[in-house]
């Protein structure tokens, strides 16, 4: 097996280096499968809530600002990219999950290409592999989001960038690539900046080269302009340069606070090294380091990634989590999704470096991501970042069958993302659109003011947070009023008691991975007081 991955991946005749579109069908085959069973869900959450719709109206009319959303000022390229896909093969989610499995093994093989440029191909190979079986990376390999597109231009910039000095041409690729990111998401500009950054202090330190780190620093900085572009156009369209108030609000305004910020710093320093069993690899390899580098026949000792190349990606990872930390309401892991093949390359190469059976560490850590798929960690974390979600996802589907059998044509009180699984049939839960009355969660004061609302024939109520019953006190976090003003977290009220305070009964209720969901019905309108 051995032998012939080496014929595969170096030519037998030159030993060259198979080109990308050789390994691209190898790799997509290993997205495929295994994530058959994942590519009939519905959709879910953000996807829903935004990208599915934002893709679905330019799909119909090709307005690139959506019209049946509220417009965040994402990029328009990932529902430009889902259009494509639903003329060739039809609006359903499986040509969308089949789509983009194709992106993720775009930025699979991407990495495969940098870390065998930086280091040689069986760290290249345990790298991919391990980045792809990380869960949050897993997960986002089938679902709709931007953040998968934009971990793919990344990546592939950086398969050019990451380099002391990139030539003017390689130099010309990145930016391409970055700029192709950036209309994904706008958030990605952060890394060609921080780059951009590097270079201009490189001219400091190397005089010598002073011009062709200018010149990269330029380069590097060029993303900005599709990026300007599109924030005119979506200002000349909506008189908004970021989205609706309400978006940029959250995301962008609320964050501004020095408390907010430090805890966020800590969640996101979290999230690149101990998240979803992440932590066996970095510990291994920081119990590797104590360990002297292997000789090669030769005498010398076995290659590392060059100071250079991880001087630079320091500067990745420290500028995407300062970033992190400021932007963005939700502390969503997926946003650091080019920065996980980058950990996993420094970790694979130090085992490779310094022990001599490092395939088991790439073994053991394989395992431990596998593990995390299906074993839920002892913190809150989001349901898509490893396979809760789709128990979330048949727990709906489950609770909306329910309810179109007890309580035909009535009107359903929930919360998003049901609101938008009720009414719009395009997301692959009713085929016709339910009535519904919307409250913002299932919290106390929110099912106060449910009793006050217009009659409803059925409620649908779930968790809309991941609570683990064996969770230690010191990891309840989200408990301190702290967490509820800075992070907008909320306790869910138990579907007995909503049940109760509302005068409904309990008809129907199930509960998967920590989270919950049930269905109850009221025989009269709801007009009483909860007190």
């Amino acid at each position: 097996m051995h032998d012939w991955l080496n014929q595969f991946l170096f030519r037998r005749h030159r030993q060259e280096p198979a080109p990308a579109w050789m390994i691209f069908p190898v790799i997509y085959a290993f997205v495929f499968l295994s994530h058959l069973p994942l590519l009939r869900l519905p959709y879910f959450w953000d996807e829903a809530g935004y990208y599915i719709p934002a893709a679905y109206d330019f799909f119909r009319t090709g307005a690139l600002v959506p019209y049946s959303t509220l417009t965040n000022a994402h990029p328009p390229l990932p529902a430009m990219y889902l259009a494509y896909w639903w003329t060739l093969g039809g609006f359903v989610p499986s040509v969308t999950r089949i789509a983009i499995c194709m992106v993720a093994t775009l930025a699979l093989t991407a990495v495969f290409v940098l870390v065998r440029r930086l280091m040689n191909t069986p760290v290249a190979v345990a790298t991919t592999l391990l980045t792809a079986l990380y869960p949050v990376w897993f997960t986002q390999s089938t679902l709709a989001q931007a953040d998968i597109f934009a971990a793919a231009g990344t990546m592939w910039a950086l398969a050019y960038a990451l380099e002391e000095l990139p030539s003017m041409r390689r130099g010309w690729w990145a930016t391409l690539w970055f700029s192709l990111a950036v209309l994904s998401k706008e958030t990605a500009i952060v890394t060609p900046l921080a780059l951009a950054g590097w270079h201009v202090w490189e001219t400091r330190r190397k005089p010598a080269q002073a011009a062709g780190h200018w010149r990269a620093a330029v380069q590097f900085t060029l993303p900005v302009v599709p990026l300007l572009a599109w924030y005119s156009y979506h200002f000349h369209k909506t008189g908004y340069i970021f989205g609706n108030p309400q978006f940029v609000r959250y995301n962008a305004v609320l964050t501004l606070h020095v408390l907010r910020f430090i805890l966020a710093l800590g969640q996101r320093l979290m999230q690149i090294t101990v998240y979803m069993n992440l932590f066996v690899p970095v510990l291994c390899m920081v119990a590797a380091m104590f360990l002297p580098a292997l000789r090669q026949p030769d005498g010398t000792k076995r290659p590392r990634v060059s100071w250079n190349a991880q001087a630079q990606i320091g500067i990745i990872l420290l500028a995407n989590a300062l970033f992190f930390s400021v932007m963005g309401g939700a502390l969503l892991a997926r946003y650091l999704l080019p920065l996980y093949p980058l950990i996993l390359l420094l970790c694979v190469s130090t085992w490779r470096r310094r022990l001599l059976q490092w395939r088991w560490m790439v073994a053991l850590s394989g395992v431990a991501f596998i593990a995390g798929l299906f074993v839920n960690p002892p913190y809150r974390f989001a349901p898509e970042d490893n396979l809760t979600y789709r128990s979330m996802i048949v727990m709906q589907q489950q609770a909306i069958a329910q309810i179109l059998h007890r309580a035909p044509g009535g009107t359903v009180l929930t919360a998003w993302p049901a609101t938008d699984e009720l009414t719009r049939p395009e997301l692959g839960y009713v085929r016709q659109p339910v009535k519904v009355v919307a409250i913002d969660n299932f919290s106390l004061p929110q099912i106060q003011a449910a009793t006050q609302l217009p009659s409803y024939d059925a409620a649908l109520v779930f968790s809309t947070k991941y609570e683990s019953d064996i969770t230690p006190s010191w990891l309840r976090f989200g408990d301190g009023d702290w967490n509820r003003r800075y992070f907008g977290y909320h306790n869910d009220l138990p579907p007995a008691l909503i049940a109760q305070l509302l005068h409904g009964e309990l008809v129907w209720r199930i509960r998967s991975r920590g989270l919950w969901t049930a269905v109850i019905l009221f025989n009269r309108p709801q007009m009483a007081d909860l007190f």
